[in-house]
């Protein structure tokens, strides 16, 4: 059973696929909370706007930073916020890091989409 998302300002279908959504319980730096995760999006139906500020910011308790860079995710229909592009998503190498210590920011790592569920309708499809 698959589900439809669809933007909760003007109901416009986002062509959102389940295939490409990530477990719940996957885990990433930038945290999961009232978020949904997906590693693919139709890239015509939204706009990217990039977003880099120099202050200190926080995604969750243990994870915090000062200079924060990401993109906005922008419904193309009515402009409203419905998520961010995030730089943590699975490593695109199987490489064991920089001086062979383990993953760094180094590896370069695939795009994950991560969207409000605030900013989503979401309905089961039969």
């Amino acid at each position: 059973m698959a589900s439809i998302y669809t933007c909760i300002e003007c109901g416009t279908n986002l062509n959102l696929s389940t295939a490409c959504l990530y477990p719940p319980d996957f885990y990433f730096e930038a945290g999961n909370k009232g978020t949904l995760s997906f590693s693919s999006i139709d890239s015509t139906k939204f706009r990217f706007e990039k977003e880099d500020k120099i202050r200190p910011f926080f995604e969750t308790l243990n994870y915090w930073g000062i200079q924060r860079k990401r993109t906005k995710i922008i419904c193309n229909s009515c402009g409203r916020l419905v998520g961010y592009v995030y730089d943590d998503g699975p490593p695109l190498t199987n490489s064991p890091g920089q001086f062979h210590m383990g993953p760094s920011q180094v590896i370069p790592r695939a795009p994950r989409y991560r969207f409000k569920t605030k900013a989503l309708r979401i309905a089961s499809e039969t």
